[in-house]
Order: structure tokens, then sequence, then C-alpha cells
């Protein structure tokens, strides 16, 4: 498959690359990411997926723990409601994380996953047996 932006494996090998240059200037300890739902077009599902797998494979090529959850389980941790809308996560991340303005959706989605796994006790969950706690979107 060729496009513009060059071959599909062309395109991975960038995500692959980008996900270990973030990881590598901002080292962090555990990767998040939303599982892929199916797409009403079969071909976008399957260009989805591959670009996560790129993604996945970014992070346990760098030896990251990967974490993964469903839209609606994101949903449910941030919102309450599993079928909330996309304005309402946005909003919910940026009162929980004391942010100023409007977030990007794409922003948002990212946030909203870090904050779902905070709160499974894999992620900053565990921050509270050690001592450490959040308080307005920061460590105290």
């Amino acid at each position: 498959m060729r496009t513009p932006e060059g071959t599909l494996p062309e395109r991975l090998k960038v995500i692959v690359e980008g996900v270990g240059e973030v990881i590598g200037r901002y080292r962090p300890e555990q990767v998040v990411v939303e599982e892929v739902f199916v797409n009403v077009n079969p071909k976008s599902t399957l260009l989805l997926g591959q670009a996560r797998g790129a993604a996945i494979s970014g992070a346990v090529l760098r030896d990251l723990p990967v974490a993964e959850y469903t839209a609606l389980q994101v949903k449910q941790a941030v919102v309450g409601n599993g079928h909330a809308a996309k304005e309402q996560v946005q909003e919910m991340v940026r009162r929980l994380l004391n942010l100023e303005g409007k977030l990007q959706a794409d922003a948002a989605d990212a946030l909203a996953c870090a904050i779902c796994h905070a709160h499974t006790g894999q992620g900053l969950g565990r921050l509270a047996s050690s001592g450490l706690r959040v308080r307005r979107g920061r460590l105290a």
C-alpha cells in the first residue's frame, strides 16, 4: 500500500521510532493504550489496529509494561458513565487535572486513559501505599 506519506511499513516504523523518542525524552514507567473498537469501515479498523500495534511495540521494545482499557472503561473511570460523550470526557479531564482552556480531543483521550489507569491501582493508585498523594492533579 502506497500513500503520499509513504508505504504502510514506513509509517509504522515512524510510529515505533516516535514512541521510542517520547519514551527516551520523558522516561515514563508505564504505557496505557485504548483497545481498538470495531469501526463501521473495516479498513479503518485494520489500519488503526496496525498503528496501535506499532505504538505498543515501541513501548515493549523499551521494556515498559503496557496496560489496555476499552473506551467504556476509560469513560466510566473519568466521567462515571461508560457512554459519555467526548465533550464530557474532555471537560472532566480538564477539571480533574485542574487544567485551563479547552483540551484537544486527542490530548483529552490520552489523559483520560492515564486517569483510568491511575484508578486501577496499577498506576498512580499505588502511590497511596507509598505515602504519596495526588492533589489537584499533582503529586503532593
